[in-house]
């Protein structure tokens, strides 16, 4: 299982990628693995406000339908919008190509909230 030292994780198997004031999100290889093959990702739209949990994203895949949630609040700065023809770069490249959006966090002391890579691999082996 693939889990970059550098990311902070969330307990609904989102990573986020902190850049300066803006946290890039996606989901975990774990989560990739546990959906399938990635047939469908509806990105939010760029400006969209958005509180912590608050559904970002929804990914389609052979096997189900899950939302994507935000693990900060913000307003969503980017979003990645080649996943509209390629949706599968969630399954090839979840930590690369396969990200979904970017926040531009509101309250920086919300990532303190989140897990760190070991905190993360102890609730996946649970």
């Amino acid at each position: 299982m693939n889990l970059p030292e550098d990311l902070r994780y969330t307990k609904d198997h989102e990573w986020v990628r902190v850049e300066g004031n803006l946290a890039r999100i996606g989901i975990t290889d774990y989560a990739q693995d546990a959906l399938g093959d990635v047939v469908f990702v509806q990105v939010p739209d760029a400006g969209t406000t958005v509180g912590v949990g608050d559904t970002v994203s929804e990914v389609e895949s052979t096997k189900s339908v899950s939302e994507i949630y935000a693990p900060v609040a913000g307003s969503v700065a980017e979003v990645n919008a080649d996943l509209g023809d390629a949706p599968e770069r969630l399954n090839d490249d979840p930590y690369g190509d396969g990200w979904i959006c970017t926040i531009e966090v509101s309250d920086p002391s919300q990532l303190e909230g989140l897990l760190d890579v070991a905190g993360y691999r102890g609730l996946i082996e649970e």
